[in-house]
C-alpha cells in the first residue's frame, strides 16, 4: 500500500519477541476454542434454482460453532467451479484437510498524485513519485476441514520501491529499494458453511501475525509505510502486528460474493530513543464474482477495498507518528475498485491451475497516495485425494 512520506521506526525487539508469543497464543486458543470436525469430500454438482426455492430459511439465531459433517458434504455437492475467485481478499471457504495451494502473486503500485487532508475524489501532483513491485508467495494447508493455515515466509515475499523525490528548488532525487519482505502467518477458522438450500453464507474467523522480518534483514522502508495492496489486510510494512477479521461468503449461480472486514493492532516503536505509536488500522473489503464458463473457469470479478488508519489505538496510547511526515495528519482514508478476469487454465484428478489479473484503481481518498495497483495471481492446487475448489 502507499503513503505519502517514509517514516522508519526501530521496534524494541524484545517488545516484538513478548508480543509475538502472546499473538501466538492468542491464535492458538481462538483456533483450538472452536472444535474442529472433519467431513469427506464429494465431487460438486449444480445447485438448482429450485433448491433454493424451497429450502428452509436460514435462522441465524440456531448456532453452532462448527459445520457438521453433514453440512460439509451439502456444500460440497453445490455449484461451485474450480476458479481462482478474489485477488484482493484471502478465500473465505477453506481448504479440505490434507489438500495443499501454492498462490504466487505480483502485486504492483504507481502514482504520482496524493489526496489531500479531506477525504476527496480530487487529488493534486505530489512531490514523491512512486513505482514498487511486491512478488508474494503463499503457502496453504488444510489442517481439519474447517481450519487452514497460511504462511508467508521472508524469502517468499520481497519488496522493490523507487521513489522521485521534488524539491522545493526543481531538483530531483531518486532513492531505490529492494529486499525480502515481512514474514505472514495466518489461521482461518471457519465456523458456518453455507447452505445452498437457504441464505445462510460461510462465516470465517482470521487471525494473523505478522513479524518485522524486513527490518531485521535490513530493508528500508517505503515512503508512506505501507507495500502494494495486495492479498491480505495492509499493514505497516516492517512492523509488528496483529490483525483479526471476519469474513463471509454466498455462492448464488452464477455469481459468488464475499466479503471481509480486519482490525490491526501494531505493537509500539521506536525511533531515536522515543516510543512511537502508529495509529489502528481497519481493511475491508467486497467481492462480487461473476463466472461466465463453468467448465473453464472463465469469469470477472469487481473487488472493493477500503483502508482506514485511525488516529487512536486500542491500548489508548496516542498517536505520535504522522501518515504525512511534518504534518499533523495522524489518519489515512483511501477507497479504490479493481475489475478483474479469471481463467482455469487445467484441472486433473489430483491437481489444478488456475489465475487472474487486474488493476486495483483508486477513487478517493485522504492523506494518501493516488495510484493504481495492478496485481496477478496464480493458484496451484494440489491432494493426494482429488482435488477440490474451496
Amino acid at each position: 500500500m502507499l503513503r505519502l512520506r517514509v517514516h522508519t521506526s526501530r521496534f524494541d525487539r524484545g517488545t516484538q519477541f513478548r508480543s509475538g508469543a502472546m499473538a501466538l497464543v492468542l491464535t492458538g486458543g481462538l483456533t483450538l476454542a472452536a472444535g474442529q470436525v472433519q467431513a469427506g469430500a464429494e465431487d460438486i454438482t449444480v445447485q438448482t434454482a429450485e433448491q433454493m426455492r424451497t429450502g428452509s430459511p436460514w435462522n441465524p439465531f440456531a448456532w453452532k460453532w462448527t459445520p457438521t459433517d453433514e453440512e460439509l458434504r451439502k456444500y460440497r455437492r453445490s455449484w461451485n467451479p474450480m476458479a481462482n475467485g478474489p485477488i484482493l481478499n484471502t478465500g473465505v471457504d477453506v481448504q479440505p484437510q490434507g489438500q495443499f495451494l501454492a498462490q504466487p502473486f505480483l502485486f504492483g503500485e504507481f502514482g504520482h498524485q496524493v489526496y489531500g487532508n479531506r477525504l476527496s475524489a480530487a487529488s493534486m501532483d505530489s512531490r514523491d513519485h512512486l513505482q514498487a513491485l511486491a512478488p508474494t508467495f503463499i503457502f496453504a494447508y488444510g489442517l481439519t476441514n474447517n481450519l487452514e493455515l497460511d504462511v508467508i515466509p521472508a524469502g517468499a515475499s520481497s519488496l522493490w520501491w523507487q521513489d522521485t523525490r521534488r524539491a522545493p528548488d526543481g531538483t530531483t532525487e531518486r532513492t531505490d529499494e529492494f529486499g525480502p519482505g515481512d514474514t505472514t502467518i495466518y489461521v482461518k477458522n471457519r465456523l458456518r458453511v453455507q447452505d445452498p438450500d437457504t441464505w445462510q453464507p460461510t462465516i470465517t474467523q482470521f487471525h494473523q501475525l505478522v513479524l518485522p522480518s524486513s527490518q531485521w534483514l535490513g530493508t528500508k522502508g517505503i515512503p508512506g509505510g505501507f507495500s502494494p495492496l495486495g492479498r491480505l489486510p495492509a499493514t505497516k510494512f516492517g512492523a509488528l502486528s496483529y490483525t483479526e477479521g471476519l469474513m463471509f461468503r454466498k455462492n448464488l449461480q452464477p455469481f459468488r460474493i464475499s466479503a471481509g472486514a480486519y482490525y490491526t493492532y501494531t505493537v509500539p516503536g521506536s525511533n531515536a530513543g522515543m516510543n512511537t505509536y502508529i495509529g489502528d488500522i481497519i481493511n475491508t473489503r467486497f467481492i462480487i464474482e461473476h463466472i461466465l464458463n463453468d467448465e473453464k473457469g472463465f469469469g470477472y470479478n469487481l473487488e472493493f477495498v477500503t483502508l482506514h488508519q485511525l488516529p487512536f489505538r486500542a491500548d489508548g496510547h496516542p498517536v505520535n507518528v504522522s501518515t504525512i511526515p511534518g504534518t499533523n495528519a495522524h489518519s489515512l482514508t483511501l477507497f479504490g475498485i479493481e475489475p478483474a478476469v479469471q481463467y482455469k487454465f487445467f484441472q486433473t484428478e489430483h491437481g489444478a491451475l488456475v489465475a487472474a489479473a487486474g488493476v486495483l484503481f483508486s477513487v478517493a481518498g485522504q492523506n494518501n497516495i493516488n495510484a493504481i495497483y495492478p496485481n496477478l495471481s496464480i493458484y496451484y492446487y494440489w491432494s493426494k485425494g482429488k482435488v477440490m475448489m474451496r
